[in-house]
């Protein structure tokens, strides 16, 4: 694994898929050995069909039962998506003629990093049409869409096509998480690992509160700003991030 994540950047491009999962996603061990095309259309199957020849889909990619690898996949993908040739957004709840502040993708843990570490993304439809036929070559470069996502994050412009990971406006990036949630509560604090460019291990039956308290930690240590413990905003419905009302433990 090590060694992929170290010499295909060297050598290849590639493209990412970002994605809200949904029931039914296939495995590393479900496509294993098996040919994608000749699988029956069931659960993500399909959606798998209709990107496997362009990019990495993270479902797949992942052996989920091997701790050691699921702790370094958390580590390696905010990277992962930095160095990719192109991030391709599949909204499968979006119609042709939708807008992309509808999506569900936007209120996911997970693909905030996904947004913001890519710096060229496409967004796509329902039925892969690429989001309003606009002709550019990065959405993020596209003023209409750019708005968009401004309004749909929260997060300003030059955040979303200049992110850079670290401790700064440390308070603004956890706003930016604060209403988003996760199917595992703990992975809201682990999806922000690579936004904060921390590397923490990975402790899944934990609670999120303590591994939030366990992410705020570092961050105080690295940064040395006690705000962050301070700081009020709009809580998830799943998780508070930062209320007084329920302090992490730390």
């Amino acid at each position: 694994m090590e060694l992929i994540h170290t010499e295909v950047p060297r050598h290849f491009q590639y493209v990412t898929l970002s994605h809200r999962w949904g029931a039914g996603e296939p495995s590393l061990h479900d496509v294993k050995g098996r040919k994608i095309y000749n699988m029956p259309l069931m659960g993500g199957i399909g959606k798998l069909q209709g990107f496997c020849a362009v990019a990495c889909d993270d479902t797949c990619c992942i052996d989920k039962h091997s701790s050691a690898e699921v702790q370094e996949t958390i580590g390696s993908m905010f990277a992962w998506y930095r160095q990719s040739a192109l991030t391709i957004v599949y909204l499968s709840d979006v119609p042709d003629t939708g807008s992309i502040g509808s999506s569900e993708w936007f209120r996911r843990g997970w693909t905030l990093q996904e947004l913001l570490a890519p710096q060229t993304v496409l967004f796509y439809t329902r039925n892969w049409s690429r989001y309003k036929n606009f002709a550019s070559l990065n959405h993020k470069m596209n003023v209409t869409v750019l708005a968009e996502l401004v309004e749909a994050t929260g997060i300003e412009p030059q955040f979303l096509y200049d992110f850079s990971p670290g401790m700064d406006n440390a308070r603004w990036r956890l706003q930016w998480a604060s209403s988003r949630l996760t199917t595992r509560p703990e992975d809201i604090a682990y999806s922000l690992f690579g936004i904060f460019n921390v590397h923490l291990p990975v402790l899944y039956g934990e609670s999120a509160e303590h591994a939030l308290g366990r992410l705020l930690t570092e961050i105080i240590s690295q940064s040395g700003d006690i705000s962050v413990l301070d700081w009020v905003g709009e809580p998830s419905p799943r998780v508070v991030i930062g209320s007084k009302r329920r302090a992490p433990v730390i």
